[in-house]
């Protein structure tokens, strides 16, 4: 009520209105934590109903990242010298198999589907024994949905895929180049080792053991004009990976680079060309610079996730000493870039119609 309308009113019922007021509020003043309670509905003691996702969080909530998908390069060592590798051998360390297989499992509690083994080459440690011990282990102990390997495929034997071939769901062979010329020129070349005869057999082995076979190729200088299409549908990847050649500070470039990869860079309009020149390779998947760089969780030898966001390689603390939610926080991962780049597919062998 207004002083306006109370000063018609006798002395006495405005005294008692002022004091009816006063109460009001100091009641209101006691009953104002609960009031999210009586809004909604609710009485102190029960719980509220879930919210939709998203809904109720302050501006800003830091959502964590689910590390869904892995790539773990165990070891930097490699027995090949490709010219514009950007993960080189810059040490030789490699965790015990007891400390990899620990961290592993901590990334399958943080939500990991799907761990991929890189290098480096990952069959140079223990001939294979390690990488199929740590398959063997995702797969029968972890049960992830998806287990991969990268690898030159130089070191692979039959007796291999004979052990662990059924722990694993794919097998990503890298060829550059139909041309054993071009394959010396960016350094895949093995004296003579013929690169693309060992291709055709890995290719067997895979369609013998059920392993799906995917090809993995660096579109650079060298082979940017090459004419792949015949080769790459005879081989019947489920997945080709096509990757423009990338410089990443420290490591194919700059003063402690291992490696100098500017020779081998080629433009965006190049690489749009080679792939024009394959779109009827229904499996191709294209990777140009922009979508490679922030779409990966790259795990390195000492379990750090790697953040390329400012073109080389900066670690994020171990996993094993600060966990995976903490350390994932440091990886520059992008997700949305990760989706458009295709990283969620049908990638357990269960789950694929395998056509030899």
């Amino acid at each position: 009520m207004q002083l306006a309308e109370m000063r018609g009113l006798p002395q006495a019922l405005a005294m008692l209105l002022r004091v009816v007021q006063a109460q009001l509020s100091a009641l209101w003043l006691c009953l104002a934590p609960f009031s999210c309670w009586l809004r909604g509905g609710l009485l102190p003691g029960r719980s509220p109903p879930l919210l939709e996702e998203g809904a109720g969080e302050p501006d800003g909530a830091e959502v964590p990242t689910v590390p869904i998908s892995v790539n773990y390069h165990f070891t930097r060592q490699c027995n090949y010298r490709c010219g514009f590798c950007f993960h080189t051998a810059k040490t030789s360390f490699v965790l015990p198999l007891e400390e990899a297989r620990r961290g592993l499992a901590m990334l399958k509690e943080a939500g990991m589907e799907k761990i991929n083994f890189s290098g480096g080459e990952p069959f140079l440690q223990e001939r294979g024994e390690f990488v199929g011990k740590l398959v063997q282990f995702c797969k029968q102990e972890l049960k992830l949905p998806s287990v991969s390997i990268v690898s030159n495929g130089s070191m692979i034997r039959e007796r291999w895929f004979k052990r662990y071939g059924e722990y694993l769901d794919i097998l990503a062979v890298s060829c550059d180049s139909f041309d054993e010329e071009v394959n010396v020129l960016i350094g895949r070349g093995r004296g003579k080792k013929n690169h693309i005869e060992n291709l055709q057999r890995l290719r067997k082995w895979c369609q013998d053991y059920a392993v799906a076979f995917k090809l993995n190729s660096v579109i650079n200088r060298f082979n940017v004009d090459e004419d792949m299409n015949e080769q790459v549908k005879a081989l019947n990847p489920v997945r080709w990976k096509v990757f423009q050649c990338l410089l990443i500070e420290g490591e194919n470039t700059g003063e402690d680079a291992l490696r100098e990869a500017e020779k081998f860079i080629i433009s965006n309009e190049d690489f749009e060309q080679f792939l024009d020149r394959h779109r009827e390779v229904s499996c191709l998947v294209p990777e140009s610079n922009q979508k490679m760089r922030d779409s990966y969780l790259i795990l390195d030898e000492y379990m750090r996730f790697l953040n390329c966001r400012n073109g080389r390689k900066e670690p994020s603390k171990s996993i094993l000493d600060v966990g995976v939610e903490h350390a994932v926080k440091f990886s520059g991962f992008d997700e949305k870039m990760f989706l458009n780049r295709g990283g969620k597919y049908v990638w357990s062998k269960a789950d694929m119609k395998l056509e030899w």
